[in-house]
């Protein structure tokens, strides 16, 4: 693996639209059918799925630094989060759910990763088999 390969920004942005495009179409209902205080709940779980499902996305495309971009994925959701509320005070459950984006998105590369790694030693094994 090329530890010198870019990072693909184009795709981490992407990554992270769709982790807050995601959380949007899940929170929505919630709010709609428990109320604000369901939210507190739902937002860190959330948080987390997402952006281990975009990181594990974005990881797959990738040739190296799988955990950088699963971590850079949970990031730009979180500043694009934080730009869309104007960055105005927030329940202590947010702040956490900020923190686990980044952690499921690099929960997700690191994934990536070692599924990568996996589908390399299986074609090296099967190569060297007569």
């Amino acid at each position: 693996m090329n530890i010198s390969a870019p990072i693909r920004w184009l795709r981490v942005l992407i990554g992270g639209l769709f982790v807050e495009a995601s959380l949007f179409a899940v929170v929505i209902p919630v709010l709609k059918i428990s109320g604000q205080h369901a939210l507190l709940y739902v937002v860190p779980v959330a948080s987390f799925a997402m952006c281990f499902v975009f990181g594990l996305w974005v990881g797959r495309r990738v040739e190296s630094r799988f955990v950088l971009h699963g971590m850079l994925v949970g990031i730009v959701a979180t500043l694009l989060y934080v730009g869309m509320t104007r960055a105005h005070s927030e329940p202590f459950a947010y702040f956490l759910a900020h923190g686990l984006k980044v952690l499921g998105g690099a929960t997700g590369g690191f994934v990536a990763g070692h599924r990568r790694e996996a589908a390399v030693r299986n074609e090296r094994n099967a190569a060297a088999r007569p």
